[in-house]
């Protein structure tokens, strides 16, 4: 348990701040901020000021989390304790035991593994630590630390600077703690079911583990660009715009006609493994397809707008934006990428097909 401040957590009274009549019945979250950032004013106007102008002229380095944070300062003492080895990365992690303190920095036995008998003037792995620890520079974040065993340095977190860190967050709102990453832009690939047939419980994961991905990196403004990457495009296109031909011969055709993808999709499926001529019409439907023939094409595109409508439920259901880029969507690239791969003597012909092989190796993983 974290102790804040006795004079925020015990204030003598609090003032309630109720917002005025205003034309419209919603408020933004601008405006809930302001009244929360206006009732803490009230509520301590002498500490917000004195916060206010100390924190203006600290210019402390309060990005990241706070094992990230220490380890700049780690960093710092690690140069100067041992300056001969270059791009030492600080080994933060948090205390097995809490009575010894929040975080530990475990870099003393490493090192000394790599400077004993360069004529170092430690004597061991404990002497490292002390010297990582004396050699720390000042901080408001550390309010005590201590060498155990072999060089562990344990590491209190000033209860001072906590209070004024959750103070900033008050005031200046959540978005301040967001850890500023060096990534600009990401691509989040998830989700990505099949058209024609329904979710199931691995979408669904990837759909919520994708969308929480995306999230933690926008709040840290990256530009996401959250990839959908549907299986709209292959060989079982074939069996259900053929299927489709001889249900609709006129080729017109709603939700409705259809009814449930999933059943239709069996149904396709069983004619494709039980006849011989349907099925070879459905190969070639295949072709027709990618070759851009407009019946195809249009047939295509109605069975991929069913599929997509009951996706997007279940993703207004949970709240998760993403934007399509289907396996449809790199079939104008396919041309010139073989090509490329042509000219470059990497591709070669087996049993009809054309594929890379890759030395030594049977399977591509």
């Amino acid at each position: 348990m974290i102790l804040i401040d006795q004079y925020l957590l015990s204030p003598p009274r609090l003032f309630l701040l109720r917002p005025a009549p205003h034309h419209h019945p919603s408020w933004s979250p601008s405006s809930r901020n302001h009244i929360l950032k206006e009732a803490y004013r009230r509520n301590f106007p002498v500490r917000w000021a004195h916060s206010t102008s100390t924190m203006a002229d600290a210019h402390e380095d309060n990005t990241g989390s706070l094992k990230e944070q220490l380890a700049k300062v780690f960093e710092i003492s690690l140069k100067v304790t041992v300056p001969d080895e270059p791009e030492v990365v600080p080994l933060i992690a948090p205390c097995s035991k809490k009575e010894t303190g929040d975080y530990q920095c475990n870099n003393a036995m490493s090192l000394w593994s790599k400077i004993k008998g360069k004529g170092t003037e430690f004597r061991g792995p404990q002497p490292v630590g002390q010297a990582i620890m004396r050699n720390l520079p000042a901080s408001d974040m550390i309010e005590s630390c201590s060498v155990a065993g072999p060089g562990f340095i344990n590491v209190k977190l000033s209860t001072k600077w906590i209070a004024k860190s959750i103070q900033k967050m008050l005031t200046d709102g959540i978005d301040t703690w967001a850890p500023k990453l060096s990534v600009k832009r990401a691509i989040v690939d998830f989700s990505s079911p099949n058209i024609a047939k329904e979710m199931h419980v691995g979408h669904l994961r990837s759909t919520i583990i994708g969308d929480t991905l995306a999230r933690m990196l926008e709040y840290s403004k990256v530009d996401v660009l959250r990839r959908n990457h549907v299986g709209d495009w292959g060989t079982q296109f074939g069996m259900l715009i053929e299927y489709l031909f001889e249900k609709f011969p006129d080729g017109e055709v709603n939700d409705q006609d259809i009814g449930e993808l999933e059943v239709f999709y069996k149904a396709s499926k069983q004619r494709f493994d039980g006849d011989a001529e349907f099925k070879e019409r459905a190969q070639q439907a295949v072709v027709s397809l990618q070759g851009g023939e407009e019946k195809y094409r249009k047939a295509w595109a109605q069975i991929c707008e069913i599929s997509r409508k009951g996706f997007e439920k279940v993703y207004q259901h949970l709240g998760v934006h993403l934007e399509e880029k289907g396996e449809s969507f790199y079939n104008p690239y396919i041309p010139e990428t073989l090509d490329l791969l042509k000219q470059k003597g990497l591709i070669e012909e087996s049993e009809g097909a054309q594929v890379i092989f890759i030395e030594g190796k049977r399977y591509l993983l």
